[in-house]
């Protein structure tokens, strides 16, 4: 199997570790393969849009979501790493507010599986990171939302020294008791 999958404490996010092979040129692995996707985790997804972005130590992204055209979305790291969190908006699932953390970086190549229906966010623990993500709708800013990254209720642990640096978004998220979410 090229994937190791690492179930998480909600099951429908999933830690892939792709097979590496490396020696002293430097490394390879297969990032994404839609056959292999399907039989490591059982979904058959089709990725529309592929995205990138570069932020500072500090930086915190999230907690973001569409309410209309929901994203699923493979994230990973190629510089540097962040703390990468899933949560569940979804009101009949027996894990709503819940939420998983997990590192990802250069280093361990690990990807995360944050299906629609779920609030994603990262802060960058490192100088810098590049960060990756494919997803299974476009970006619709009208429906775009956000949670409060400091909702106390959800009480996620931020590995951060001092105040985030933040979007305007971002600082004016609502709290979960607050924000739309999906049935």
């Amino acid at each position: 199997m090229p994937y190791t999958v690492t179930p998480t404490a909600i099951p429908e996010v999933v830690i892939l570790e792709p097979k590496v092979f490396g020696d002293a040129r430097g490394f390879f692995y297969e990032s994404f393969n839609a056959r292999d996707f399907a039989a490591a985790t059982g979904l058959t997804v089709e990725f529309v849009q592929d995205n990138h972005s570069r932020s500072s130590r500090g930086v915190l992204r999230g907690l973001h979501y569409q309410i209309e055209h929901a994203q699923g979305k493979l994230v990973r790291v190629i510089e540097g790493e962040v703390w990468d969190v899933a949560i569940d908006l979804r009101r009949s699932s027996p894990t709503f507010g819940r939420w998983v953390g997990v590192t990802l970086s250069a280093d361990n190549h690990r990807q995360l599986w944050v299906p629609p229906g779920f609030g994603h966010g990262f802060v960058v623990v490192s100088e810098s990171a590049d960060f990756l993500y494919k997803t299974t709708d476009y970006w619709h800013p009208e429906y775009e939302r956000t949670v409060l990254w400091s909702d106390p209720t959800l009480g996620i642990p931020w590995p951060l020294t001092g105040a985030p640096t933040l979007a305007a978004k971002d600082a004016q998220g609502r709290l979960l008791a607050d924000a739309e979410c999906y049935p």
